[in-house]
């Protein structure tokens, strides 16, 4: 596998502490990326010896400076990959542009459904039985792009939000690595909103 990884993050980091734990991916991933300083994933990074990064979004003007910014740092790196983990920042469609179908997210739901930054409590709030993860290819609208992978997760009659974000969180550690050395080896084959993964990729 080939390729530089940059991996966003705003929070804890739980999803980049599995593409840590995934020895094909961890030797790829050269800087962790935070809107917001003092975050757990920085850490995280820091431990493993990984490059850091802080920019804030107020240090900018508007969101089109602040996507140039990201951007340009990534650039600068060498960075051909982007994996957001939990980055709870849009970026304008520059940045795509630079990584075209090269950057991946993922989405706590079944998408399209429940798209946004609360997805588990939507769901059991609309009262489905069954929701998801998944995992696709970015582009600049929000939870739009191509997806890659999908795995339901059930709704149990007595779940409030932690429950069901924990299993939902269990699945997004295994698709998301999936997702990502899918996309390092080339077994993703994008054809307009559907995407194929070609054989020789282990199933999640």
């Amino acid at each position: 596998m080939t390729g530089r990884i940059a991996v966003l993050v705003s929070g804890s980091g739980t999803n980049l502490q599995a593409l840590l734990y995934d020895e094909a991916i961890a030797p790829h991933i050269a800087v962790v990326l935070s809107d917001r300083p003092g975050v757990a994933a920085l850490d995280r990074a820091a431990s493993r010896g990984i490059d850091t990064e802080v920019l804030e979004p107020s240090g900018y003007p508007d969101r089109a400076a602040y996507t140039d910014a990201v951007r340009d740092d990534l650039l600068a790196r060498s960075i051909d990959t982007v994996v957001l983990a939990g980055f709870m920042r849009v970026l304008g469609a520059s940045f795509f542009v630079a990584f075209p179908d090269r950057v991946l997210n993922v989405h706590p739901a079944l998408l399209p459904s429940f798209p946004g930054a609360h997805a588990v409590a939507d769901a059991l709030a609309w009262g489905v039985k069954v929701t998801g993860v998944t995992v696709h290819l970015v582009d600049e609208q929000v939870d739009h792009g191509p997806i890659v992978l999908q795995e339901a997760v059930a709704v149990r009659d007595d779940d409030d939000p932690a429950s069901l974000a924990a299993r939902v969180h269990a699945v997004e550690h295994r698709l998301l690595p999936a997702a990502v050395r899918a996309l390092l080896k080339g077994c993703l084959v994008v054809e307009g909103r559907k995407v194929r993964i070609i054989e020789g990729e282990p199933s999640p």
